[in-house]
């Protein structure tokens, strides 16, 4: 489980974002993932015991690595500041929306999962979907358990209206939306407590909903 050390290299990290500190402090490194890849164990034990389809996904395929893509970036900082994971069927790369978990210190360790840069098919289906039935949407969000949990939501919206809805129409803010991601955010007192994996599938159970709407949406009904 993640420790206050894990935190503390997470810090350290930041500030010495390099290849030669990381090499010099690769043990201190490993002892942190140990830590995340136990608390990951955890989550997915707990997950398999409410989404059937997870009963085989291995851990090891949830963890991201922690090595940059800095290919196309201008930031050439080789080391993310985090310890990141997706659950989903298969691991991280299910092609489905799945939950996801960032180990962040400084208190910016986030639960989440929703609509993220969705193809234009998918987002136009979004779109369809709240047209025609927008109380099936609303009554997962809009419910007061859910809204309480996860108060925080990542996501752009097209500045005019979208194309094919006007102006009046009574959802026309969540039409607007191009992504819809929902998060939650933990203080580090959370994420160090004995029972903060209890904590994450909790919170999991609470989103699962949302992303099976999505799911559904997206993929089920192809």
């Amino acid at each position: 489980m993640p420790t206050q050390d894990t935190l503390q290299f997470l810090k350290n990290l930041e500030e010495n974002n390099n290849r030669e500190w990381f090499q010099a402090h690769r043990q201190d490194y490993e002892t942190a993932k140990a830590s995340f890849e136990k608390l990951c164990h955890e989550i997915l034990f707990g997950l398999a015991k409410v989404q059937d389809d997870l009963v085989n996904t291995r851990v090891k395929d949830c963890i991201f690595r922690i090595n940059r893509d800095i290919r196309f970036s201008k930031d050439k900082s080789p080391y993310k500041k985090f310890f990141s994971a997706a659950f989903g069927p298969g691991g991280r790369q299910s092609g489905r929306i799945d939950f996801f978990l960032q180990i962040q210190p400084d208190n910016q360790s986030t639960l989440g999962g929703g609509m993220w840069e969705p193809t234009s098919t998918h987002l136009a289906s979004f779109r369809q979907e709240i047209d025609y039935n927008p109380a099936h949407l609303k009554g997962i969000i809009e419910k007061e358990e859910f809204r309480n949990y996860y108060p925080y939501i990542s996501g752009d919206k097209v500045k005019l209206m979208p194309k094919g809805y006007t102006a009046d129409h009574p959802d026309i803010e969540l039409l607007k939306y191009k992504q819809l991601f929902f998060y939650h955010k933990f203080t580090d007192k959370e994420v160090i407590a004995r029972d903060f994996a209890q904590q994450v599938i909790e919170g999991c159970v609470i989103l699962k909903p949302y992303l099976d709407y999505l799911n559904e949406l997206f993929y089920d009904n192809v």
